[in-house]
Formats: C-alpha cells, structure tokens, sequence
C-alpha cells in the first residue's frame, strides 16, 4: 500500500496562489501515475491534473494554463503550482496514486478556499 501526505492547502484571495505538496511514502515502486482531484460542495468529485511516470501531463480544461502539476522523485512527491485561483477553485483536494496490482491511494484532503 501507498501513503499520502498533503500539506499547502490554505485561504487566498482571488488571483493569489498556493502550491500543494503530496508526498507518498510505502510500496512507491507500484505507483504508475499521481494526480489531484477536487470536490466542491455538491459536486462530483473531478480530476484537476494527472502525471504519470513517464511524465505525460494532463489538466481539466478548467486549469489548463494556470495549473501545474509535477513531480520530484527523489523526494516521491508531486506538486501541483495552483496560479490565477478563482472563486471557482473553491474545493477539497485530494491527492491519488495510481498503483499495481491494487486499487490505489488518496490523501486526506486539504482544503483550498478562494474569495472575492
């Protein structure tokens, strides 16, 4: 099994940014791609950004050019660099590894508030 810790998660006020951090910690040579989710209040849980091991990237259109996810494998984390937030990015984030044979991992969530 996988662990994941996440930390970044905070309050800012629209256009600001916050960096999330997740790191894994466990069985890390099963974990194929990394990626994070979000989920508003009443909404179904959504992906934001996903790498994988071979380092392909992709982003919900929602964030595409204003988030950036990557990955240090040195540390067995992943990043996602959340710039330009809106009200709309209002959301709990969650943190997910990919892995083999099993089912995965998620984070705890950490909370990403935006205000006007």
């Amino acid at each position: 099994q996988v662990q994941l810790v996440e930390s970044g998660g905070g309050s800012v006020q629209s256009g600001g940014s916050l960096r999330l951090s997740c790191a894994a910690s466990g069985s890390i040579f099963s974990i194929y791609a990394m990626g994070w989710y979000r989920q508003a209040p009443g909404k179904q849980r959504e992906l934001v950004a996903r790498i994988t091991s071979g380092g392909s990237t992709n982003y919900a259109d929602s964030v595409k050019g204003r988030f950036t996810i990557a990955r240090d494998n040195a540390k067995n984390t992943v990043y996602l660099q959340m710039n330009s937030l809106k009200p709309e990015d209002t959301a709990v984030y969650y943190c997910n590894a990919e892995t083999y044979p099993d089912f995965g991992s998620w984070g705890q969530g950490t909370q990403v508030t935006v205000s006007s």
